[in-house]
């Protein structure tokens, strides 16, 4: 799998966030170990230090856990904390940015409403 690095934010933060992403989508089950810094560094040709610095924030968060000599594993409940802590990110950053420009933009809570029930029955 090939991974587009962009120049938006650190490295270290976009693979944090692909790291939480598989670890939500069930990609890299909970309790089960999580590909080494070497082998992570190697697949995505990017240094170590970086790869070390994603892993340990989320290790910090407690997400990831280190067992000594075994590797990174992902925490019990990892993926429970993670959803809801997006969920909540969802809402306070693009939900109210969503709401504040469909103010500006003159449209009521019922018009808002009901453009998202239509959208969201074309799915």
């Amino acid at each position: 799998m090939t991974v587009e690095w962009n120049d938006k934010q650190p490295i270290y933060r976009q693979l944090r966030d692909l790291v939480a992403e598989r670890i939500m989508d069930g990609s890299f089950p909970e309790g089960e170990a999580i590909p080494s810094v070497r082998q992570v560094s190697a697949d995505y040709k990017i240094n170590h230090l970086t790869v070390g610095k994603a892993y340990q924030e989320l290790v910090d968060e407690g997400l990831l856990e280190k067992r000594r000599g075994l590797g990174m594993f992902v925490t019990v409940g990892a993926c429970c904390a993670l959803t809801s802590n997006e969920k909540q990110q969802f809402i306070d950053e693009e939900v109210s940015a969503f709401l504040e420009r469909a103010k500006v933009l003159g449209m009521d809570t019922q018009e808002v409403v009901g453009l998202l029930l239509e959208a969201g029955g074309r799915r």
